[in-house]
């Protein structure tokens, strides 16, 4: 297991992952501190709990657009062309791991 420090609204939050996962993690974390970036400037001040539910609902809403795409996709007229099955199973893994990092971002919310 490895370990990065990832930083969102200026607070350091170390983050246990597994080893190879580090730069990913940290792109990842890279995508909620611009979320954290674009709450500041639409709310000002808020707490750091609010701050972090927010993030989290910002990227609940980013899953389930994508998934919303996926279905729709899936029901395209016959004149144009589908998604892959292959692409649609790429596409559904990473929803997955979306949906399991946004749950282990939650525990650690929760852990706080």
């Amino acid at each position: 297991m490895s370990q990065v420090v990832i930083t969102i609204n200026e607070r350091e939050y170390p983050i246990a992952c597994e080893n190879g996962q580090e730069v990913r993690i940290m792109q990842l974390a890279q995508i909620l501190e611009q979320k954290a970036q674009l709450l500041k400037s639409f709310n000002g001040k808020i707490s750091e709990n609010m701050m972090l539910a927010m993030i989290g609902i910002l990227t609940a809403d980013d899953l389930m657009e994508a998934r919303k795409q996926l279905t729709s996709s899936a029901t395209k007229p016959e004149n144009q062309p589908a998604i892959s099955a292959e692409d649609e199973q790429k596409v559904a893994v990473r929803i997955q791991n979306l949906e399991e990092k946004i749950k282990n971002i939650a525990k650690i919310i929760e852990s706080v």
